[in-house]
């Protein structure tokens, strides 16, 4: 399996089911900034108050004729996700979805699934996700929260130091080899983890910058040589 990030801001997703797994999807997909569309005969209150407050819509219908309703869709959907607790309908919703060209998921069928839905550990700006190919959905979720208690704040503010530092560098050193290096340098140093442990951010993005001026000059030197 290959894991990836893709970009679904404004991708249009159509979600089959009105229980507690398809609104764990809609947040999914709503924190991804998709288009949602949700289909079920029923709805968690949850899922309305999601539609009352306009971030979704709901399609309150009982699936007869899979096909019709596949092609009743419109623009066809960018992805369609079977939720129901009906597997044969999951099965067939995710086949004339695929044949319409959609990218397919199916809870309780993850080998006709096109991807599947990691456990994402979220701390900060790390995103970590944990897949067991749906072996094992429960190990998971265990995985992830054990990984969120190793990311510490010293990291979080070693990610916001090398975000501030990136452009900074491009501006003032043109080879990416030596801005790699650069980057490596600070992460690696010493001081500067002290320094953000303690939670000395500017001081630290100083100490950084320091780092930075001296690979410049360094880097002039050599180019005058």
């Amino acid at each position: 399996m290959l894991i990836l990030d893709f970009n679904l801001n404004g991708k249009y997703v159509v979600i089959v089911g009105g229980g507690s797994e398809a609104y764990r999807k809609i947040l999914s997909f709503l924190d991804a900034g998709s288009k949602i569309l949700v289909a079920s005969k029923k709805f968690l209150l949850d899922i309305h108050t999601l539609n009352q407050l306009q971030k979704i819509d709901l399609l309150q219908t009982d699936i007869k004729d899979i096909p019709d309703f596949v092609n009743s869709l419109g623009n066809s959907p960018d992805i369609l996700v079977a939720v129901t607790n009906d597997s044969d309908l999951n099965f067939r919703l995710v086949k004339h979805a695929k044949d319409a060209g959609c990218l397919v998921y199916c809870v309780d069928n993850p080998e006709i699934s096109d991807f599947m839905f990691p456990a994402l550990a979220k701390v900060g700006d790390v995103n970590i996700a944990v897949s067991t190919s749906g072996k094992s959905p429960s190990m998971a979720r265990v995985l992830r929260q054990r990984i969120e208690k190793m990311v510490t704040p010293e990291d979080l503010l070693q990610i916001r130091l090398q975000d501030c530092i990136r452009p900074l560098l491009k501006q003032q050193i043109s080879e990416q080899k030596i801005r790699k290096i650069v980057l490596s340098e600070i992460l690696d140093d010493n001081h500067i983890k002290k320094l953000l442990k303690q939670s000395k951010f500017e001081a630290a993005k100083q100490f950084a910058l320091d780092i930075a001026e001296s690979f410049k000059e360094k880097n002039q030197a050599l180019s005058e040589a």
